[in-house]
């Protein structure tokens, strides 16, 4: 994505990803954001959250189109999860950006057993 344009703020790639990345991984349920291969041990090097996994483009009718992939714990019902999913990033995105969001597509790639 280029750069974001909203209301006389331009953010850089990355800074939505980001965001998006945080609210997702507050959600309950969420074991992951991103690729499930690396993120163990990105996790352990990356100073900030991954933003592998999240693609966010702009529609014509100027809404922020959020693609999250994530995986969850076994347990949790996932219409429920993926709904808590696309609350979390319709609101972070909107308080913090200023942003309206379009469309959140939530794709789980996995799921984890708790230890």
């Amino acid at each position: 994505m280029t750069d974001l344009n909203v209301e006389g703020m331009a953010l850089a790639p990355g800074v939505v990803e980001t965001i998006v990345s945080i609210a997702v991984g507050e959600v309950e349920g969420v074991a992951s954001v991103g690729p499930s291969s690396a993120s163990g041990l990105r996790s352990v090097f990356a100073s900030k959250p991954a933003t592998q996994g999240i693609d966010v483009t702009l529609d014509e009718e100027e809404k922020l189109h959020v693609s999250v992939r994530v995986d969850v714990y076994y347990g949790y019902a996932l219409p429920d999860l993926a709904a808590n999913v696309r609350k979390a990033v319709a609101d972070a995105v909107a308080s913090q950006v200023g942003a309206s969001v379009g469309a959140v597509d939530v794709y789980v790639d996995g799921i984890q057993f708790a230890r």
